[in-house]
């Protein structure tokens, strides 16, 4: 007699359950500092491979306030990039209390670690609706920018060598720092 096997169960398709409702409802304006942030994460091709880099944008002065660098997409990357943005923002830690921070549907931003450290700040978090490309715009629109005035610009041997690079002080989570076993 054969036995059967039972495939797994099928995996959800598309981005999945937010972890926040939709504070925002694409009105990308802030009054003040520090009451809505939006983040996103892209990538970059170096010889090593791909880096990836999470960055957080303050509406109200439409500045980055916090980013981090890695070689691996995981949600340290973006907990890394809330910390150095609430660290140059919130200094007593009272200037980011209530704060909302606008995210697209990504795992990372679904994480467990991330709503950890909403908390951690006392923030508030948002996540656009499925399928809009107007819910992450303005991140976009930076990375864009980014991508042709500073990284395409040249190539980039080594990740070590993009986040050296003059006027880089990026943060980093510490993954793209380990050495790499020899294959």
């Amino acid at each position: 007699m054969c036995s059967a096997r039972r495939s797994p169960a099928p995996r959800p398709a598309g981005p999945g359950v937010p972890a926040h409702d939709d504070l925002v409802e694409r009105d990308f304006t802030a009054d003040a500092l520090n009451r809505l942030w939006l983040a996103d994460i892209t990538e970059h091709p170096t010889g090593e491979g791909k880096i990836y880099l999470c960055a957080i944008k303050d509406v109200s002065s439409n500045r980055i306030v916090g980013y981090s660098i890695d070689s691996r997409i995981k949600s340290r990357l973006a907990v890394a990039a809330l910390d150095n943005a609430v660290g140059r923002r919130g200094v007593d830690g009272g200037e980011v209390a209530g704060c909302s921070l606008h995210t697209d549907r990504g795992s990372q931003f679904r994480s467990r670690k991330v709503q950890r450290a909403l908390t951690r700040h006392s923030m508030v978090g948002s996540m656009g609706q499925v399928g809009s490309a107007a819910d992450n715009a303005a991140m976009e629109s930076f990375f864009s920018l980014l991508q042709r005035s500073v990284l395409d610009r040249q190539r980039w041997a080594t990740s070590c060598a993009l986040r050296s690079s003059p006027g880089s002080n990026a943060p980093t989570t510490g993954a793209a720092d380990r050495p790499h076993s020899a294959d």
